[in-house]
């Protein structure tokens, strides 16, 4: 992206005047989105009726956001006209917050659980919600992975998924605790050969050692939360001298009582101790997380200043090595 296509006076004026309408016309990225709970609610409810309220409360654990998912989504999207629905619902969110580069993907199960096995009609899925309702989105395909399921059985589902030069990434997520890190070597080393970038969540609930473990046993490229490496100056200058990118998701830590207060948000020193980050929304329909309100957030908060937010918005726009 040129410079001049940045709009960083406009994202900073946006920022000072706490204008959310015109920080939504500015260039972002979203790359740390769970489609199924990613899109917009109103769209969900004009198409289905069905309202979905997002948390206000601080929750306690993990399950209670399972709670919440089992209230308000349950199996009342568990087709596949609803799940490309879903899809549907993410693109629209993100035309309307200014997402130019969004990650999203399915995860592996999903693919025989609403589309068939059919690795073509998934792919399609995504490609078709792209390019009827938001083609200026840069769509990057991902594969996801919950720790829950066996090792052995993800390698089956990703059969399918090997050799499909679309998707872009691979992420793994769920329970930090559900199974040792190192049980999903070989799906890494696969991904690696396939070229694809390497992310997995690991840091929302573990520790800074836990961090830099499970990078160096994958070979990550990039961390999806990981603000617990706060804790470490080590894992801190780890994450530099090794150009380790985390994708945090403010709103949703606070949500889940990982961090007390936006003001004392992780990313302040993480930034500022030179870490590479990026800001997004995680899970917008649970937390009320869309990219801008979170930018808006933290500059209310005092987190970081609006020159700093808007070098984070740059460097999510700009291709990694």
């Amino acid at each position: 992206m040129k410079k001049k296509d940045l709009y960083s006076d406009k994202f900073i004026k946006s920022l000072k005047n706490h204008d959310l309408y015109n920080l939504r016309m500015i260039p972002k990225s979203d790359l740390h989105n769970h489609f199924v709970l990613g899109g917009s609610r109103e769209y969900i409810q004009l198409q289905t009726s069905i309202e979905i309220p997002f948390i206000k409360e601080v929750l306690s654990s993990m399950q209670d956001m399972h709670k919440w998912n089992d209230t308000n989504i349950g199996t009342r999207f568990n087709t596949k006209e609803m799940r490309k629905l879903l899809i549907d619902a993410t693109f629209v969110q993100a035309k309307i917050d200014g997402i130019t580069i969004l990650e999203i993907g399915e995860d592996v199960w999903g693919l025989g659980e609403f589309f068939n096995n059919d690795i073509d009609e998934l792919i399609n899925a995504f490609i078709d919600a792209n390019q009827r309702i938001a083609p200026e989105i840069e769509l990057r395909l991902q594969i996801g992975l919950s720790r829950h399921c066996p090792v052995n059985y993800l390698l089956k589902c990703l059969e399918h998924f090997w050799g499909h030069d679309i998707f872009y990434s691979i992420d793994l997520y769920g329970d930090e605790h559900a199974q040792p890190i190192e049980n999903f070597i070989p799906i890494y080393k696969k991904a690696k050969s396939e070229g694809l970038r390497l992310k997995a969540h690991i840091g929302e609930w573990g520790t800074a050692n836990d961090v830099k473990k499970g990078i160096e046993l994958l070979e990550l490229n990039e961390v999806q939360h990981g603000i617990a490496a706060v804790n470490s100056e080590e894992i801190i200058h780890f994450l530099i001298k090794n150009n380790i990118r985390l994708n945090i998701t403010p709103t949703s830590n606070v949500k889940l009582g990982r961090v007390q207060h936006l003001k004392s948000h992780p990313i302040r020193k993480l930034y500022k101790s030179g870490v590479d980050v990026t800001i997004n929304s995680d899970d917008i329909l649970i937390f009320d997380s869309d990219v801008s309100k979170e930018y808006l957030r933290l500059y209310e908060a005092e987190t970081l200043t609006a020159e700093e937010l808007d070098n984070i918005r740059i460097n999510g726009l700009c291709k990694v090595n």
